[in-house]
């Protein structure tokens, strides 16, 4: 497995040792929980970003955020996002769906 180094500001590095001890893990195992969440909230930050500006389609936003076509449309409807599809667009992701 890589390795990686980060400096990080104090507060944060209290905060780490907060979260270690309330989930008694080692700092590796946390470190990489929070990494493998953050990159999963930015990811999906992103997509609802760029769907809500109409950049991307429902497939392309379900894969920018790393979920299925389904439940990008929850994200979609609990972020109260518009349908941004085109006709080319609702082809694309029926080619999609049935590949599933």
């Amino acid at each position: 497995m890589p390795s990686i180094s980060a400096r990080i500001p104090e507060d944060e590095e209290r905060e780490l040792a907060e979260v270690i001890e309330i989930l008694g893990e080692d700092k590796s195992t946390v470190i990489r929980k929070a990494l493998n969440e953050g990159l999963g909230s930015l990811r999906e930050r992103i997509a609802i970003r760029r769907y809500q500006a109409g950049e991307i389609s429902v497939n392309q936003a379900a894969r920018l955020a790393g979920v299925g076509i389904a439940e990008w449309l929850e994200i979609a409807r609990e972020h109260n996002l518009t349908t941004q599809l085109k006709p080319e667009d609702l082809e694309s992701d029926a080619d999609a769906a049935r590949k599933l």
